[in-house]
């Protein structure tokens, strides 16, 4: 049984009672049934979707949290004149190997500020991406590939299928 779209089908059902169709009317019946569900979760047998949704909303807390924090770095830095940047092109060896994962993750990087993917090479396994200040490379692979990569590649697949390391 898949759990999503009986968790849709329950808020397309709350939306019909109370006769509102509005979208945060339907993000709250999707809750309501996320949480029904939850409770009823030992009828079902089926962690999976749970643990997933868990991981996705951590994805996307992530995504706001590195939204702010990089807002508000790219507005200090264009606020404080004088400044010497060092703007830069970065090449971030990709782990994710399939293209819904490679796109959320060029998507990311491209909606946080300071930062813009540019283009994914042939073999799709390198990420070009444009940084507004780059002091050290390496540190800014290894943070898009902590904060970014390895949450999208844990939100996408089952566990079994994650890469080692």
């Amino acid at each position: 049984m898949n759990l999503f779209l009986v968790n849709l089908v329950l808020a397309l059902m709350w939306a019909g009672i109370t006769a509102s169709f509005h979208p945060a009317n339907l993000l709250f019946g999707f809750l309501l049934g996320y949480l029904s569900l939850w409770l009823a979760r030992h009828r079902f047998g089926e962690k999976a979707f749970f643990g997933r949704s868990r991981r996705i909303f951590s994805l996307l807390g992530v995504f706001l949290v590195e939204l702010i924090k990089s807002g508000a770095k790219v507005a200090a830095m264009t606020l404080a004149p004088g400044q010497n940047y060092s703007p830069g092109i970065v090449a971030i060896p990709l782990s994710c190997d399939r293209d819904i994962e490679i796109t959320l993750l060029a998507n990311m990087i491209s909606l946080t500020p300071g930062t813009l993917s540019i283009d994914v090479s042939t073999d799709r396994s390198t990420l070009y991406v444009h940084a507004m200040d780059v002091d050290d490379p390496q540190e800014l692979i290894d943070e898009i590939k902590a904060t970014f990569e390895r949450r999208i590649m844990l939100a996408l697949r089952d566990e079994r299928d994650m890469p080692d390391g």
